[in-house]
């Protein structure tokens, strides 16, 4: 390096390029007569003055600065270069392509579940995409201020508010709680919509957000596996019997958490109803079965008729009617 490395660059490019960052600032050296501007693929150029763009520069290539850009700068395409002057000026590096994120909350989410009193503890993971569009903001925002600028950044940002919003819309759009992922189109797309107005004034979108997979506690899992696999056997009644059973002898009831307790509690009363009706109706059954197998009134054939009349005593000789008062036998 030698005494006036520090003064001047003869270069003027990305000496830090990384792929997660999303900008990077040249500056604090004086640009001197014969300098180049080196712009690679999926970057784009801004020179400032004084914390002003004067210029961008998007198409990739090697730049004479004095013939093929300052007359191009704002307030600087006057300037002109002497044997001890230079242009002082800042360069902003801006990495134009789309930023693709995963995400995933640290730790269960509880949605209110009108049933269970502490929530549904929910996890949920995907991936979600940004890049940047707007200079004058990003410039305003974040680079007056920093010489660089990491995807980390903006998914610090995105992750401090993104729990919040998934419970609002999951309470909103989940019409299934049981089976989110159904809905889960609809939900990412919200939380696209809100995410991209909390990052807005960064000079930043968020061009596409996704939800893999929502994840259920271990106990909850199983009812939700248990179910949906009984409801091909098509006899829930015989189903619902059955896993009260098995809950019983296995003890399962004992020891969950407190949400598969709370669930396990609701999905029980509902199986011990259904029981209720399944061993009342085979009774009712016979009971209608009985009334319509039972002879009528009037001389059906099978009825036994007395001897004597219950009224006057009269021998009935097999009549249906008392031949002495009128009673009727049958």
């Amino acid at each position: 390096m030698g005494f006036f490395s520090g003064q001047f660059s003869n270069v003027v490019e990305w000496e830090e390029f990384r792929e997660d960052m999303i900008f990077w600032k040249w500056h604090n050296r004086e640009i001197k007569r014969g300098s180049k501007l080196i712009i690679r693929p999926g970057q784009d150029a801004i020179f400032l003055f004084n914390g002003r763009i004067e210029g961008i520069f998007k198409d990739e290539g090697d730049y004479d600065i004095e013939s093929q850009i300052v007359p191009f700068l704002s307030t600087l395409k006057g300037f002109k270069f002497g044997f001890n002057s230079g242009m002082r000026a800042e360069v902003l590096f801006v990495n134009t392509k789309e930023f693709t994120v995963k995400w995933g909350t640290k730790s269960a989410i509880n949605i209110p579940v009108p049933q269970l009193p502490g929530g549904m503890p929910i996890r949920a993971n995907g991936t979600f995409t940004f890049k940047v569009n707007d200079y004058v903001k990003l410039i305003d925002k974040i680079a007056g201020v920093k010489d660089s600028f990491l995807v980390e950044d903006v998914k610090l940002r995105i992750m401090a508010m993104l729990d919040q919003l998934l419970m609002k819309w999951i309470v909103k759009e989940g019409k299934d709680m049981f089976n989110l992922q159904s809905n889960s189109f609809a939900i990412a797309n919200c939380l696209k919509t809100d995410l991209d107005m909390q990052i807005y004034d960064m000079g930043i979108t968020v061009t596409e957000f996704t939800i893999m997979s929502f994840t259920y506690p271990e106990e909850i899992q199983q009812m939700i596996a248990k179910t949906a696999s009984h409801t091909m056997i098509g006899d829930m009644g015989r189903y619902q019997q059955v896993s009260v059973l098995d809950g019983i002898s296995g003890g399962r009831g004992q020891g969950g958490s407190a949400a598969s307790d709370m669930t396990g509690m609701v999905i029980g009363m509902q199986m011990a109803n259904e029981m209720m009706r399944d061993m009342s109706n085979p009774k009712q059954e016979q009971v209608q079965e009985k009334d319509s197998s039972a002879p009528k009134s009037g001389s059906e054939p099978g009825l036994k008729k007395p001897n004597f009349c219950p009224n006057c005593g009269q021998k009935t000789e097999g009549a249906n009617f008392c031949s002495n008062c009128g009673q009727k036998l049958v």
